[in-house]
Formats: C-alpha cells, structure tokens, sequence
C-alpha cells in the first residue's frame, strides 16, 4: 500500500532533544518567510564550499555558466512545486537548510517518494546532535520511501547519514554504489522514531 504525500510544510514543526543539551531543534518551510529564503542565499556558498573537494569531477557545472549561478537554483527550488525549501532553527537561530524532492533522482527507481536533494548545518555547529534531530523531523513529516545519496570522495557526509539513516531505520536500509555515489533507500514516518 502506497503512502499518500502530505500537503507542503507550513510552520515549524519541532523536537527536544534531550542528549543535545536540552536544546531546541526546529524545522520548517522556508517560503514562508522572506528572511529565511535570505539567510538560505547568504550561506549557499558555504554550501557550495563544503561540496568542492568531494564533488571536483566535473559532474557538476562551474557556478555562473547560464543558469547555474547561486540565485537562479534557490529561485528553481522556490518556485518548484515538487521541493520542499526547509530552515534548520537552534531555538531562535538559523543553524541549516535542508531541500527535500519529491520522487527519485533516477527514473529507474519510480518509487521512491522523497529524495534529501542538500542538506546543510552551519560550521559552527556541527558535531552537536543538530542535523540528526533535524533530520529526524523530516523524515517523520514526510512518511514514505525516501532515498538519500552522498558522493563517495565526500567521506563525512557518507559517514553522517549512513550513521543517521542506520539509527533512524534500525539497519533496516538498503545502500549500494552507483556512479561513484553512496545511496541509502529506506521508508520513513513517525513509527520509525527512534
């Protein structure tokens, strides 16, 4: 039985976590407010910067050939009907973004439901517990076969979510390589919190 989409984030939806100092991670539609969509644009670079020495191979077209220039791929994830623009919040802060798609990267894999497109915590608040409980709130909000890929060379994002996805989904996951990217496919929901 397939699972049905839920209707687009709007509003912070939240969790304590505990082993975290008791601090407050939330996370919610970044279209719903102007200043998040510019703290989003104000880091993408940083974003772009964490990528570099992992993603160097040529996959990805150099920023401000046409169409590829930081504004014009927050403007396509704003204005696609098909992603989801999230905000990572440490209490009152902005500490991430998170863009969930809907459906695979592959057309070989028709049934994957969500996709973690980037995900991104600030430098300076990394190794705190922030982006496993964030990503925890995504993948409860939106329920269903999720996959998440990381390229191979970039050994501290394959070691976060292969970490997070085995906590979360109890090693019920699959992973495999292809085309020099880790891939975790898993199903998601509040059933699976941990």
């Amino acid at each position: 039985m397939r699972r049905q989409n839920p209707a687009p984030v709007h509003g912070p939806f939240n969790a304590v976590a505990r082993d975290c100092g008791a601090m407050i991670v939330s996370v919610r539609d970044a279209r719903a407010s102007e200043r998040d969509r510019l703290w989003i644009e104000g880091v993408y670079r940083d974003y772009l910067d964490d990528l570099t020495p992992a993603t160097a191979t040529g996959m990805f077209p150099a920023l401000g050939e046409v169409g590829h220039r930081e504004p014009d791929q927050i403007a396509r994830w704003f204005g696609d009907r098909n992603a989801f623009p999230l905000v990572i919040m440490q209490g009152p802060e902005h500490v991430g973004f998170a863009m969930v798609a809907r459906g695979s990267s592959q057309p070989a894999q028709p049934h994957i439901d969500y996709r973690m497109a980037e995900f991104f915590i600030a430098r300076p608040r990394r190794r705190l517990g922030i982006g496993r409980v964030a990503v925890q709130l995504i993948l409860n909000r939106f329920a269903g076969r999720w996959e998440v890929s990381e390229f191979q060379r970039n050994t501290p994002a394959v070691t976060f979510w292969r970490r997070v996805v085995a906590a979360y989904t109890q090693g019920k996951y699959q992973e495999r390589l292809f085309n020099d990217e880790v891939r975790q496919v898993f199903d998601s929901g509040p059933a699976r919190a941990p």
